[in-house]
């Protein structure tokens, strides 16, 4: 039985650009994959849209930047609907997660920018968009969403891919979904949760130091040595000792303890910090994962992945290896969201975000 087509959306904490992804999928299971792209944000965009974060700016500052990246997802829904050939009555929903900038769901509070009516209006399909902000105000974390779309996809795998299965995506936050054996019904158990920082603090170092936006193919990190006691500062930051679910903001943590450090050593330090973050995931594991699937921006650096290969005991590689789209992961994960939502099924889990009892999302646009 086909599904249906739905796009999804995805400005990550990172904020380099749009990705749109076009998924076959129903609820429950995924049928297909159509094209994806992504369209990078210019410098000075990416500057004003950052300067957001902790939900800083005047109202009617934040309303303009959500105007305007409110239309760059249009155009971006437009461009993948003309690369696969497709027309809007095709879709049957956008899964539209805006952009985060500001998340504390120890305050009860989530907030993602992005205007679902008009991406509605502006690309004549119907629209999910506000999915943290029902799991945030039941109590949860309103993160990690994805793990239900990578148990979908796991349940897909062959069975040489053993589990217990660990999917890292490494954004500018760091978050891992542990997928356990399939028991007798053939539903896998699940946990999730964010491991500690990602790409953020290496990318603002690079950003700082020598004004690119990442430390691209790791060069700074590989031609610096680890500070061991920063790296153990670091490393006892409260956010370790908590519990799992749980989950951040991106701006969490901060570079400075690194600040008097050279620009290579610093990177080295981030870049360690953020392979031992993931590392102790593995306390909150009911069971060793077997496997170590890696997605997000952070899989193309070496020298980070390197780093993950030497401080965890199971296999690492990149999920492009076993024939996933590592780029268009999130954006495929929030089309499948997005149609959970309209047929009113959880995304969200006690397991997942600390919520409660499982949770549906997300709020319905239509384009008429």
């Amino acid at each position: 039985m086909a599904g249906k087509w739905a796009i999804g959306l995805m400005s990550g904490t990172s904020a380099d650009g749009v990705d749109a992804a076009l998924i076959e999928a129903d609820a429950e299971h995924i049928y297909g994959f159509g094209p994806a792209l992504s369209e990078p944000y210019d410098a000075a965009f990416r500057a004003r849209l950052t300067s957001t974060y902790g939900g800083k700016g005047s109202a009617e500052f934040i309303a303009e930047i959500e105007l305007e990246l409110t239309r760059r997802h249009a155009s971006a829904v437009l461009h993948l609907l003309e690369r696969a050939q497709m027309k809007p009555s095709d879709i049957a929903v956008v899964g539209f997660h805006g952009q985060t900038i500001f998340h504390a769901p120890h305050e009860g509070r989530t907030w993602q920018i992005g205007d679902g009516a008009l991406l509605a209006k502006l690309t004549g399909i119907d629209v999910v968009n506000d999915f943290r902000s029902m799991d945030v105000a039941a109590g949860g974390q309103g993160a990690p969403l994805v793990p239900i779309f990578h148990k979908a996809l796991a349940d897909a795998l062959p069975p040489e891919v053993k589990r217990p299965l660990a999917v890292l995506n490494i954004g500018g936050v760091a978050n891992v979904t542990w997928i356990g054996p399939n028991d007798s019904t053939g539903d896998g158990s699940l946990l999730a949760f964010d491991t500690g920082p990602g790409n953020a603090l290496i990318d603002d170092w690079a950003q700082r130091h020598k004004g690119t936006p990442v430390d691209l193919g790791g060069a700074l990190a590989r031609m610096g040595r680890i500070d061991e006691d920063v790296l153990a500062h670091l490393l006892s930051h409260p956010f370790f000792a908590l519990a799992a679910p749980k989950s951040l903001d991106r701006n969490a943590f901060h570079s400075t303890r690194v600040d008097h450090l050279s620009v290579e050593d610093g990177a080295a330090t981030l870049t360690a910090f953020t392979a031992a973050a993931i590392a102790r995931a593995v306390d909150h594991f009911p069971a060793p994962a077997q496997n170590w699937l890696i997605c997000g921006g952070g899989r193309h650096n070496p020298v980070l992945m390197e780093a993950l290969e030497e401080r965890l005991d199971a296999p690492v590689r990149g999920v492009d290896e076993i024939g996933w789209d590592g780029d268009a992961l999130e954006a495929q994960a929030f089309a499948y969201l997005a149609l959970r939502s309209v047929a009113g099924l959880p995304i969200s889990f006690p397991t997942t975000t600390g919520v409660k009892q499982p949770m549906t999302g997300g709020k319905l646009w239509r384009a008429s």
